[in-house]
């Protein structure tokens, strides 16, 4: 068997099979099932090696043969699929706590399955079209049916509909470049055109507008599962483009670009979020944020480029799955996630508020948690490159420190014969309490990651050499 089937063909399938046959409450368990189990497979069994179980040799080969294109997945893709699948477990699982439509989970593992044919085809520009098909496939869990789509799916759709021909385009246009290095003209029309693609695709600054409004239309659940999955096959299909290309990876303009755009998106973003009234549009402009420390870290031309960006992407996961479930849970008691609305909402759900805030302090970048150690490793690579941008930086954290505290006392602030109570089921505490000792374990104990961190830099061949 190939690994491009048991990673893109099954979990499409068995998206197919849990929409038509599964029933609605067991939809959660299953999909986590299968997903846990692809991410154990992708730990245990290594691609391209034969492993012997007693008499009974096992070999997953590397690639397989599609309507003419390749889908090829290394040794090195393996802890990749294990993180993927691992953390859409956890996303399934917890589907079970905010008793959402069991399409999450079909539509879910099939948009992971097109997410992870985006790093696996070859020639690797058609993930392009891979990544434009998975944002298709989100629209059904955007928008319920015969409901009409608000303003932020239908930015969302056009941004990353406009953004797959300025990278086909581009990547056409690349070509040439390579073999004609000395055409100032093209090396510029090609790289403008590039980072215009990307700049729909990562939503940066002012192109992200669509994020706060999807918080608000749309189930907080389902857009931080969009934002968590696409933010990290974008990245690598981005860091993809800097690894072929010599001309992308060694241009001190386009370098700089790309650090500027990260910074201007990191500090946008926590002053919006500083000012907002929203719970939902605060965790947009957080998703933003880290969004942003991301393009920052692509930017920087050192050693450590593919280390400190997959320490900004692991934990981010965890981030968002704990407050997106956190406000999911908090939204079925409230009309609106507006900061009036959830008031003294501490006392009723002590857990999931706990949780939010926790999640929101991690992106922050606060001490002892899952965030703190990516932020620190990007803050020492920046202090050798630019004070200023480091500043802008700290501005964008201070943004999110004081949303955090506006965000506890808005939730803390209750009559004081208000009753302490928990509203929350076993499940919903048992996932919360679950993902903030991960947080915790993260930010105590990076180490945990070093296992992670030795495959994943042979992803690229040259970054970071």
């Amino acid at each position: 068997m190939s690994a491009p089937v048991v990673w893109i063909l099954i979990p499409f399938l068995a998206g197919i099979l849990i929409l038509l046959f599964v029933p609605e409450k067991y939809s959660s368990i299953v999909g986590g099932t299968v997903a846990m189990i692809l991410s154990l497979v992708a730990l245990i069994f290594p691609i391209d090696t034969a492993l012997l179980l007693g008499s009974l040799s096992i070999k997953i080969s590397t690639s397989v043969e599609f309507f003419g294109r390749s889908f090829s997945l290394s040794t090195a893709d393996g802890t990749l699929l294990a993180i993927v699948y691992g953390s859409a477990a956890f996303w399934f699982f917890g589907v079970y706590s905010p008793k959402a439509e069991k399409r999450f989970i079909s539509l879910g593992l099939m948009i992971v399955a097109l997410f992870t044919a985006s790093i696996a085809v070859e020639p690797f520009l058609y993930a392009a079209l891979l990544l434009e098909m998975a944002a298709m496939l989100v629209i059904p869990l955007l928008v319920p049916i015969y409901q009409k789509a608000g303003r932020g799916v239908v930015r969302f759709l056009i941004y990353q509909t406009l953004a797959m021909p300025f990278i086909l385009f581009s990547g056409w246009m690349l070509a040439g470049v390579e073999s004609s290095s000395g055409d100032f003209g093209t090396t510029v029309q090609s790289g403008a055109i590039l980072g215009l693609g990307f700049a729909f695709l990562f939503g940066v600054f002012p192109l992200y507008n669509w994020i706060p409004m999807l918080m608000e239309e749309v189930s907080p659940y389902v857009t931080g599962f969009l934002l968590w999955s696409l933010s990290i096959f974008t990245t690598i299909f981005a860091l993809g483009f800097l690894d072929r290309y010599t001309w992308i990876r060694t241009s001190p303009q386009l370098s700089s670009a790309i650090i500027y755009t990260g910074m201007i998106m990191a500090a946008s973003a926590g002053i919006f979020a500083a000012m907002q009234k929203h719970i939902g549009r605060i965790m947009g402009y957080a998703a933003i944020f880290e969004t942003g420390l991301v393009v920052l870290a692509m930017g920087l031309r050192s050693s450590n480029i593919v280390d400190i960006v997959f320490l900004l992407l692991i934990p981010r996961g965890l981030e968002l799955v704990i407050w997106a479930l956190a406000i999911s849970i908090i939204k079925r008691e409230v009309y609106s996630l507006r900061l009036s609305e959830v008031r003294g909402l501490a006392r009723k759900y002590p857990i999931a508020v706990a949780a939010l805030v926790t999640a929101h302090l991690s992106i922050t970048g606060f001490p002892l948690l899952a965030g703190f150690p990516s932020r620190l490793a990007l803050g020492q690579e920046l202090a050798g490159y630019s004070l200023t941008i480091s500043f802008w930086v700290f501005i964008g954290m201070f943004g999110l420190l004081i949303a955090a505290i506006r965000t506890l006392a808005v939730f803390v602030m209750a009559d004081e014969n208000a009753p302490w109570s928990v509203n929350e089921s076993w499940v919903q505490i048992s996932m919360l309490a679950i993902g903030v000792i991960g947080l915790f374990v993260i930010g105590i104990f990076p180490q945990v990651l070093k296992p992670f961190f030795v495959n994943l830099p042979s992803l690229f061949e040259h970054l970071g050499r």
